[in-house]
């Protein structure tokens, strides 16, 4: 068997294969796009309703409507051009913009507007992700795959630090305000499918002859004969489920708790951005065999974090928790990513990514409640128990993951 651990690659390795380079780009526009209006959306939401219930109820619809398109989108990546799957994706979130934008400009936004916009873009993200993350293993040979996965994070937190920067002070603008942010991220995105439309089309090398829903059976069948699959499929679920709505209440906690607005909550996201970039980079070449180990040290670190954000007393300290918690947040999504993609068959790819992006859909669904609570019991009470929650069950989740070591873990 090849040794790939002996086979380190450079930081940058992935970045000199021009179809790569292509993607990266193109990805740097589309997250780029869906950062800035993600602010816009965020802070629309809260000043229409004032409530965190409102925020929670915003990423529902996402949530809803991923439950649905999840699967499609595996399925899809599995057996059509992944390249034609994305830019069509690319092409819906684009309208959304640009849709949301001539209503805000028009004085006719409504809050339920807002909630319509998120299922849409829920629905294109989920359909994107799974065929975005199956062609990077398409152009990139195996050895080099986590460094490209790691590159592929790194351009989206490279757009956190300045798309929230660029939103926030757009809004300020008068002249420009919140339809100015959601029309520049729709040319943004136009500008990722332009550059979608280049790459190699990512087609199965074989296409299967069975129907989609034994498609999906089969994928499903597949992940139940890999016990650390489902490990890992597990514990991204409730991680990202339980920690992460903690976005959804950002806008509310510089408003509320911190009195700083909207350039306080631009600087909050910018802060994370920044540390997230600053981990992606640093372990950007980490050895494959180190992946399932370093997860869990990132989600035990995540929750600390999230615990630490929750009970600042001061905005400046806030900030510096947020550092770590972008750090270790982004560090476990990605190693997550891709320990799963490591582990994955090729033909599997599509349908395994989408059965990981199930996260997101809880991660969505449970921002409501999240947001009921915090509504009636307090903000900062109901964000330090998501944190305790997450460190406890990684430090379960290191128990499992130890106990298939000696027999299960692959040799990566």
């Amino acid at each position: 068997m090849k040794d790939t651990r002996a086979a380190t690659p450079g930081r940058f390795d992935s970045l000199r294969i021009p179809a790569y380079r292509r993607l990266w780009w193109g990805g740097m526009c589309a997250f780029g796009a869906g950062q800035m209006t993600l602010i816009a959306r965020g802070w629309l939401a809260f000043d229409l309703t004032g409530t965190n219930a409102a925020l929670g109820a915003v990423l529902i619809g996402f949530g809803l409507s991923s439950l649905v398109a999840i699967p499609v989108g595996g399925l899809l990546a599995d057996r059509y051009s992944k390249r034609n799957i994305i830019v069509w994706a690319q092409v819906a979130q684009t309208l959304v913009s640009a849709t949301v934008a001539t209503l805000v400009a028009a004085g006719r936004i409504e809050f339920w507007m807002l909630i319509a916009a998120s299922v849409v873009q829920g629905a294109a993200i989920s359909v994107l992700a799974p065929s975005r993350l199956a062609l990077i293993a398409d152009i990139i040979d195996r050895d080099r795959l986590t460094n490209a996965v790691f590159l592929s994070s790194m351009s989206v937190q490279v757009t956190r630090v300045i798309g929230p920067a660029t939103a926030g002070a757009l809004i300020g603008i008068e002249t420009i305000g919140i339809s100015g942010v959601y029309y520049v991220g729709a040319a943004i995105a136009f500008l990722s499918v332009l550059l979608t439309l280049g790459l190699p089309a990512g087609r199965p090398k074989r296409r299967s002859t069975r129907s989609p829903l034994e498609d999906i059976q089969d994928g499903l069948a597949y992940v139940r004969r890999r016990p650390e699959l489902v490990r890992l499929l597990v514990v991204s679920l409730v991680v990202v489920m339980v920690g992460f709505p903690y976005v959804a209440f950002l806008p509310a906690m510089s408003e509320d708790i911190f009195g700083q607005g909207a350039t306080g909550f631009g600087i909050m996201n910018t802060v994370a951005a920044v540390g997230a970039v600053i981990t992606t980079l640093t372990l950007a070449n980490i050895e494959r065999h180190k992946l399932a180990a370093y997860q869990s040290g990132a989600g035990l670190l995540f929750g600390i974090a999230l615990v630490s954000l929750s009970v600042s007393p001061a905005f400046v300290v806030a900030l510096v928790a947020m550092l770590f918690v972008g750090a270790t947040s982004m560090t476990f999504q990605t190693l997550n990513n891709s320990a799963v993609l490591s582990l994955a068959d090729v033909e599997y790819h599509g349908r395994v990514q989408s059965l990981l992006m199930f996260s997101f859909s809880g991660f969505g669904l449970a921002a409501l409640p999240l947001g009921l609570i915090a509504d009636a019991v307090g903000l900062r009470q109901t964000m330090v128990v998501m944190g305790i929650a997450v460190v406890v069950f990684m430090l379960g989740a290191e128990r499992w993951r130890r106990r298939l070591a000696p027999t299960d873990l692959p040799a990566l």
